[in-house]
């Protein structure tokens, strides 16, 4: 549902015509929703809408000899062709890189999947948090010291593995008109998340000599104050690491006497005290809002940031400056907000213009007549 349809996201979000190929029935996000009101409607997905802007659609079934000559002259022409089908599927269907090569040497096919194109694992049935946790990101991260992992937040596993397969689809298209000839991308959302998650201050230590770090719950264990502490409304991600960002909350906070203590300078020191220094400034921060103490510390000059519900992420006037949240109109939905660009490129502006298509909207446009799909 993620992988593939945000890759080709960022493509068309920048200007690239992408067309979205979906089974007679519509892709499966288009029954995931959110949907307004919680009433099912295949043109009422919020998760089709996000991911499918500003793309043209076709239907087309794949399983059938006809469907997939239709789909083969989709590809003849095509740059990139992005997908996130089991291996052996896309063998079974003739959809294999070097079945599509053989009609468009030039092509360049980005495949997303969980585990990869090989390996014993390859034609796994597997969702994004299987990923997730093969690549021991959720033992590493999720939860509490000494209790059962948890898991993460929904498809970061195919996000970042969609974001990887753009950069590198675009590489390899760059690449095709340097030295000739397209190549097929395998993306493995397990490996790209043992990269970016786990493999920070994980892997290399374990490989040199068999020391990895290991959950630490809420908060840094090296560190203070680095950790979530509740306020009036909510609650505020508190840091103040390096001296002069705490010696700014101080300030802030009316420079009580335990704070100037000189052993207080050091955030080591700190984190040794945590336990009695949490509850000293948890009595501040419960006097004030999350804005509040947001605003006030980083006026001084201390990190701290207040934790955002969806709603008020939805309103943030920075990001709505930056038009990272935009509204466009929908032809059943009607007008609605989305999220804008993740990368600025000021020569090149991007981000959703259109909305997600509707089912089959462009296949008197694409398709030839006369074909059944």
């Amino acid at each position: 549902m993620v992988s593939a349809p945000y890759c080709a996201k960022l493509f068309s979000d920048f200007g690239a015509d992408v067309i979205k190929v979906e089974p007679p029935e519509g892709d499966v996000s288009r029954q995931w929703g959110p949907f307004p009101n919680d009433e099912p409607h295949p043109e009422k997905s919020g998760l089709f809408f996000f991911l499918n802007t500003n793309k043209r659609a076709v239907t087309i079934d794949v399983s059938r000899t006809d469907g997939r000559e239709q789909f083969g002259e989709l590809l003849r022409d095509a740059d990139l062709f992005i997908e996130n089908n089991r291996p052996q599927q896309m063998r079974d269907w003739g959809l294999d890189y070097d079945s599509l090569a053989e009609a468009n040497p030039n092509l360049v096919m980005v495949s997303i999947t969980p585990y990869g194109q090989t390996g014993p694992y390859s034609d796994w049935v597997a969702y994004d948090l299987n990923a997730y946790h093969l690549s021991a990101a959720g033992h590493r991260y999720c939860g509490r010291p000494g209790e059962a992992p948890l898991e993460h937040g929904t498809f970061s596993a195919d996000f970042y593995g969609a974001n990887a397969g753009a950069a590198w689809g675009l590489a390899a298209v760059y690449g095709r008109d340097i030295v000739g000839g397209g190549q097929h991308l395998d993306v493995s959302c397990a490996e790209v998340i043992a990269s970016v998650f786990t493999g920070c201050q994980n892997i290399g230590g374990f490989a040199q000599d068999g020391v990895y770090e290991t959950r630490t719950g809420i908060g840094m264990p090296l560190g203070a104050p680095a950790t979530i502490l509740p306020c009036k409304d909510g609650h505020v991600w508190m840091l103040a690491l390096e001296p002069g960002q705490w010696n700014a909350l101080a300030k802030v906070m009316g420079n009580p006497d335990w704070m100037l203590l000189e052993q207080f300078q050091d955030m080591f020191v700190r984190a040794q005290n945590a336990d009695a220094m949490y509850p000293l400034i948890e009595q501040w921060t419960m006097e004030h809002t999350k804005a509040e103490i947001m605003e006030r510390c980083q006026e001084a000059g201390c990190p701290t940031m207040a934790i955002m519900t969806v709603p008020e992420a939805a309103e943030q006037p920075h990001l709505k400056e930056r038009g990272y949240v935009v509204d466009i109109e929908h032809p059943v939905l009607g007008p609605m907000r989305t999220l804008g660009a993740p990368f600025g490129l000021p020569e090149s502006p991007g981000g959703p213009t259109a909305p997600a298509p509707l089912l089959g909207q462009h296949n008197d446009e694409l398709l030839k007549r006369g074909v059944a799909n």
